[in-house]
């Protein structure tokens, strides 16, 4: 067992099963143990790979979309540019490039933010952004942001935000629990809580016996905090990740670890934990405030916003290495999953305020 599973074991030992959420938490977030905390996740050298660490060209038409974002809302000066969950501060730096070639007035005037919460990976962020000609401010959360209308982006955000799972059982839906068997080993069973069915999807009461349904109530309150500061200051916001565009039932809980799935109890602390995000869910919370939202897959975005072009662009003058290199990182951006791509699995939420910037 990790020293993390010794210390969830003790703590089920003591006070009886704990919630999955409850268990992400301590997986993810623990401050001696937790994954987060003790692990450089990013890269071929950690667990798993996110767009910006594949292509250049992601961070380059987030950039775009950040620029039309601003020109929508009607170029509001002051205007707050950030990334809430932004890894190794990949992402802020092909942005931060783009932007300044775009509209270097921008670029110069507008306030630049990270959204992070671990002071391992907010010194990872300032190493990689450091030289570049803007003054960055970072913030533990989104409201110590400047009162000013705001441009946010989260990539892969969502899907690490815990969640509640209820399983079907001959009794009724229950909350799914973890606890201990008979070996002293974590293990999943069914809890006495049960969910407000008025919230479960449509098709969960015909479902049968072992269904899992979850839930996700932390990151509805975070969608329902940036849309509320989006519908008071103006502004945009854009967020990628993997999930569905309508709810459903199903487990989709996992753990990676050193790029391979992982048994989700196996390695508490060792492995990344996420589960699908149920977009329409965050989009219902953004539409709750006022908001107009949007759901498209990855692939559809990055196409509407020029990822051939600009891969043509790079490589017009390149060699035919570079070209096959950047048809590789077309496929894998925005490619079908049947060929590893990532263009179906993820999906991008577009939030918009109507309020106009002054």
């Amino acid at each position: 067992m990790t020293p993390l599973a010794e210390r969830i074991a003790s703590l089920i030992e003591a006070s009886g099963p704990i919630g999955v959420a409850d268990y992400m938490m301590l997986c993810l977030f623990d401050p001696a143990y937790g994954y987060y905390t003790t692990h450089e996740p990013f890269g071929a050298d950690g667990d798993f790979t996110t767009a910006p660490e594949i292509s250049q060209m992601f961070g380059e038409l987030v950039g775009i979309w950040i620029f039309r974002a601003w020109q929508s809302a009607g170029k509001p000066s002051p205007v707050t540019i950030a990334e809430i969950g932004p890894g190794r501060g990949t992402l802020m730096k092909d942005v931060l490039r783009t932007l300044g070639r775009l509209d270097p007035a921008l670029a110069r005037n507008a306030q630049f933010a990270l959204v992070e919460t671990s002071p391992r990976l907010t010194d990872i962020q300032k190493r990689t952004l450091h030289g570049t000609d803007v003054q960055i401010a970072w913030h533990t959360g989104t409201e110590t942001l400047p009162p000013a209308p705001l441009i946010l982006v989260g990539n892969e955000l969502f899907d690490a935000l815990p969640i509640r799972q209820y399983v079907k059982t001959a009794s009724g839906w229950r909350e799914r629990v973890i606890g201990l068997d008979k070996d002293g080993k974590l293990a999943f069973m069914a809890g006495p809580g049960a969910p407000d069915m008025t919230l479960l999807p449509p098709d969960a009461p015909g479902a049968q016996d072992g269904a899992i349904v979850e839930l996700a109530p932390a990151r509805t309150a975070l969608m329902e905090t940036v849309a509320h500061r989006l519908a008071e200051h103006g502004g945009a916001a854009l967020f990628i990740d993997y999930g569905h565009a309508e709810p459903g039932l199903g487990d989709t809980l996992q753990a990676l670890r050193r790029h391979e799935y992982d048994d989700v109890l196996a390695h508490p602390g060792e492995a990344d934990l996420t589960a699908h995000v149920d977009f329409s869910a965050l989009a219902t919370a953004a539409r709750s405030q006022g908001l107009t939202a949007s759901v498209t897959a990855q692939g559809d975005f990055l196409l509407r916003m020029g990822l051939l072009e600009r891969a043509g662009a790079l490589g017009a003058n390149g060699n035919d290495a570079l070209r096959e290199k950047l048809t590789g990182e077309v496929e894998r951006l925005a490619g079908p999953s049947a060929t590893g791509g990532m263009g179906e699995l993820f999906e991008v939420l577009e939030v918009v305020s109507s309020l106009k910037g002054q």
